[in-house]
């Protein structure tokens, strides 16, 4: 039951991908991609990102390649490509940065694709890590035409993922853009526990692809539910037909690396938002006696890192996945839920603009469970300072 509204319920998806045995983990040629524009020189950026590159050079193997690539004014390789066996060499390189100038990313992009291709590791990982903050000017080519050369370029074998620091001039649908075109995360790190946290101890998620083009899609049983929603997620829609669609990119799976849907939906007979209508549809009144017990069917398509043909796999959704109350749910799926009222509750536009912040808070520490590195708790030291605020 969702706790904000009686007349609906909440439905939690969870998909995790398996853990690869550090003994599984294929070679990474890395190319840093660094921002050193005179726009970086405050204390949340080009010193958070030094740091923040250094903790992920601490995480790699001897045997993994790092490459340095700079863009302020004009393009400058800072650091050949360089075995992490050299590690040294490599923080050297990174202490050495130093802001100026103006922002110059399409010169630096081009050469960060032609190290990577350089070092290229077969059947390996070849990514470049793109940081900014977010003042990327890409000079005579557009941000349409950036997006399209790192769709050329994924095709290659060479991803990209995006991290991003600091505040003001933040372009995060761009940065959200690039990272889904070249198959990579887009992160924003505005502490060093965020860094620690997505590129050491989310490392593996980061890096090391188990499957790539992977689409979710939920189709609800008309018979029982008669509205829903998807919270969050509105850069990452496809529509219906593309699921089946082999040659429409989607989203990559990392080792361990965890996907959470929250779906909100109002269950037949109930007050939703919308009025019943009345001519129901073919499918409609072919399953108004529908005795199933499924809420909705869940279809994951994804494909192997190496094959060009998706796999699928199915799972319904019954009764035997209700729970009559919320406190009887998993600790993951209560605090999912507070982290994705919260987020709604700031958007100030839909039912839990009315759900009290203090719920949320009750929600949040009661599932706040072992939380080792603190994350959950930082989470709700900002819904006790949103308190006073809302």
């Amino acid at each position: 039951p969702s706790p904000w509204n009686q007349n609906t319920k909440l439905l939690h998806i969870g998909i995790k991908g398996y853990d690869l045995p550090a003994t599984e983990q294929k070679p990474a040629n890395l190319v840093f991609l660094l921002d050193v524009s005179g726009s970086m020189d405050e204390p949340d950026k080009l010193p958070l990102l030094k740091s923040s590159f250094r903790l992920l050079v601490n995480k790699l193997k001897p045997t993994d390649t790092v490459s340095i690539v700079t863009y302020a004014g004009n393009a400058g390789i800072v650091l050949e490509p360089t075995k992490v066996s050299e590690k040294a060499k490599i923080l050297s390189a990174i202490d050495t940065l130093q802001p100026g100038g103006s922002t110059a990313g399409e010169a630096g992009i081009n050469a960060a694709y032609a190290l990577a291709q350089q070092a290229f590791v077969k059947d390996g990982v070849n990514r470049i890590m793109l940081a900014t903050d977010g003042d990327f000017n890409v000079g005579a080519a557009s941000d349409e035409d950036l997006k399209k050369l790192v769709e050329e370029k994924r095709k290659s074998g060479v991803f990209l993922s995006v991290l991003g620091f600091g505040q003001g001039n933040y372009q995060d649908n761009l940065m959200q853009t690039l990272a889904q075109n070249g198959n990579g995360i887009a992160a924003y790190i505005d502490t060093l526990s965020e860094a620690e946290k997505v590129l050491v101890q989310e490392a593996t998620a980061s890096l090391f692809t188990i499957a790539k083009d992977v689409k979710i899609q939920v189709e609800f049983n008309p018979a029982r539910v008669s509205e829903y929603r998807l919270v969050g997620y509105e850069t990452r829609a496809l529509r219906n037909e593309d699921f089946n669609n082999e040659s429409v990119d989607a989203g990559d799976i990392g080792s361990g690396h965890t996907v959470t849907a929250i779906y909100e939906m109002t269950p037949k007979g109930a007050s939703g938002q919308n009025d019943p209508l009345r001519y129901p549809s073919e499918k409609e009144a072919g399953l108004a006696q529908d005795s199933s017990g499924e809420y909705a069917f869940v279809k994951l398509r994804y494909k192997l890192p190496v094959e060009s043909t998706s796999r699928l796999v199915t799972q319904p959704v019954t009764d035997t996945n209700a729970v009559a109350d919320i406190v009887q749910a998993p600790e993951d799926v209560r605090f999912g839920i507070a982290v994705s009222a919260f987020g709604q509750k700031l958007r100030d536009e839909d039912s839990t603009a009315n759900y009290p912040v203090a719920e949320i808070e009750k929600l949040a520490d009661s599932a706040k469970g072992t939380d080792a590195f603190g994350y959950r708790a930082e989470f709700l030291k900002l819904v006790r300072l949103a308190k006073g605020l809302l």
